[in-house]
């Protein structure tokens, strides 16, 4: 059973992750928007019972304003009595001139509980002007007094008792750290209910207006307590955005290799260090003796599966990832043959890059410290810089070129003859080797016209103090006609296809043994 990677297990935790906290807001989200909506109905039932207070004192006044004038004389005082008895949220009725002031009362013993008497312009209206609200200070607390106009010349007043138990409204969950008000138009307060007498700090209020009398009712909690009620939902919410989390982080990691393409399988490979060093020997055509190495890229996937450089490397150019590839792939093979450099100081290593690459911001900042963090001498490292891409910029090129050759670096000009520069861009660039591309050598036993270019670029690289080294040799008769035109050097399966380092050092190790026994059974010859 294949075991889950370590990017598959990422991608699910952050979906899972991604899914709760997504659930985690929105489940409070919609418990606040649930707790609001509870808040606003609970105030718009306190608004309700205190309207049905107000229109109640307002009916009440109708019945006697029908009877016709009223007087202050005892029979009509007792008939008003009559109608206080009989409803209980009325506490008193009075007459009063058109100003506000009392003429009496019903009940006359109570003018002496008053605390204070407003006017009549301080008195708030009902949207159809037929009502006046207003605050009764008593000593026993406060009322609200509901004035209604007889003629004229006078008018009766209602007082009502808002009693507590009006706006004993709210949940036993919230009925110890709530209040519940109700204001005039003005801001007077005439109603209130809380078990406290503080009012909750920091609370959150909710408030809904009368849309027939100036009154307001103002619900008030404690945010603490609210966070706590009516949030039976959370949990619920959060057990389905975990269960969509890892739906959906499973799907994702089963449509991820569709979803992302080679760009990102290329930058995962990158992440686990599946660019690999290949090493493919460089040797004297005449003794065949292995003078150096070209360091090329091969893809080693987990499984050991190689992947060809044609499916990669084009890819790599062109997004941008062949720099850090290159990084990443000449660090590791510095590293397995500082020990081969630093016994022969005569041993080369080649590797690729593109002209982009060359140009780049800190290219060769870049390639000192890899080089210097090795330990080996910059003399024996070749940049093979390949013709195949058009150099952008020949003045900055040939300027990076000498900078390079300043710090011991040598450079090679890759697939020369089938590349984008001419030969005079050759001598431009100040190089110090040139490669025969595998298309000459491949028909230069054949075609005569291909041993001609190649006796050409080898003479052109005697008068430019340039060596000349041959790719892709893959027999003994190109390796003679290769020499027949003077070349030196060259690399191809002649010799060795491209290793991984172990098997590249067990072919130096047998060459070596072979070399050793030729002279040594030389000399027994000669001896």
């Amino acid at each position: 059973m294949q075991r889950p990677s370590v990017a598959h297990v990422t991608m699910l935790a952050v979906s899972v992750a991604s899914f709760l906290v997504a659930g985690h807001f929105a489940a409070k989200a919609v418990i606040h928007g649930q707790q609001e909506r509870q808040l606003e109905e609970l105030a718009d039932v306190a608004l309700r019972r205190a309207e049905v207070a107000v229109s109640f004192g307002a009916a009440t006044l109708d019945e006697l304003a029908k009877k016709g004038s009223l007087s202050c004389d005892p029979a009509t005082l007792q008939a008003v009595r009559l109608q206080v008895y009989q409803r209980s949220a009325v506490k008193d009725i009075r007459l009063v001139n058109r100003d506000g002031s009392v003429i009496c009362s019903a009940y006359s013993e109570t003018l002496e509980f008053d605390n204070g008497w407003v006017d009549r312009p301080e008195m708030q209206s009902s949207r159809d002007g037929r009502l006046l609200l207003f605050r009764v200070d008593q000593f026993s607390g406060v009322a609200l007094g509901v004035l209604r106009d007889l003629d004229e010349k006078s008018s009766l007043v209602a007082i009502l008792g808002i009693n507590s138990y009006l706006f004993d409204i709210m949940p036993a969950e919230l009925r110890g750290h709530s209040e519940v008000e109700l204001r005039l138009g003005n801001g007077q307060e005439v109603g209130r209910f809380s078990l406290s007498h503080d009012a909750p700090p920091h609370a959150v209020s909710v408030s809904n207006s009368s849309i027939h009398y100036p009154l307001e009712a103002t619900i008030r909690v404690e945010p603490n307590v609210l966070r706590h009620w009516s949030s039976q939902a959370y949990w619920p919410a959060m057990s389905i955005a975990l269960v969509l989390g890892l739906a959906f982080g499973f799907l994702l990691t089963k449509t991820r290799p569709r979803l992302e393409g080679p760009i990102a399988d290329i930058d995962q490979a990158l992440a686990r260090h599946e660019f690999k060093p290949f090493f493919q020997p460089i040797f004297n055509l005449r003794s065949g003796e292995i003078v150096g190495c070209e360091m090329l890229a091969r893809w080693v996937r987990g499984d050991g599966t190689i992947v060809p450089p044609m499916s990669f490397i084009p890819l790599a150019e062109q997004s941008g990832r062949i720099e850090p590839m290159t990084w990443q792939i000449l660090s590791a093979a510095l590293k397995e043959l500082n020990p081969l450099l630093r016994e022969n100081k005569n041993f080369k290593m080649s590797f690729n890059v593109v002209p982009r690459h060359l140009l780049s911001d800190g290219f060769i900042d870049t390639l000192r410290g890899v080089v210097v963090a090795a330990k080996v001498s910059a003399r024996q490292i070749v940049l093979e810089v390949t013709e195949r891409n058009e150099m952008p910029d020949l003045d900055k090129a040939a300027a990076v070129v000498k900078e390079l050759r300043e710090f011991g670096f040598r450079v090679a000009m890759d697939d020369v003859g089938v590349g984008n520069s001419g030969l005079s861009q050759l001598k431009q660039l100040g190089a110090n080797t040139i490669k025969i591309d595998k298309f000459f050598v491949d028909t230069i036993t054949e075609d005569e016209a291909a041993a001609s270019i190649v006796a050409m670029l080898v003479r052109l690289a005697w008068d430019l103090r340039m060596t000349v080294v041959a790719e892709g040799i893959e027999t003994p008769e190109q390796r003679l006609a290769l020499i027949a035109c003077g070349v030196e050097e060259g690399h191809g399966y002649i010799v060795s296809a491209p290793l991984p380092f172990a098997r590249f050092s067990e072919l130096l190790q047998a060459r070596r043994s072979k070399a050793l026994a030729d002279k040594t059974a030389q000399a027994a010859l000669v001896a």
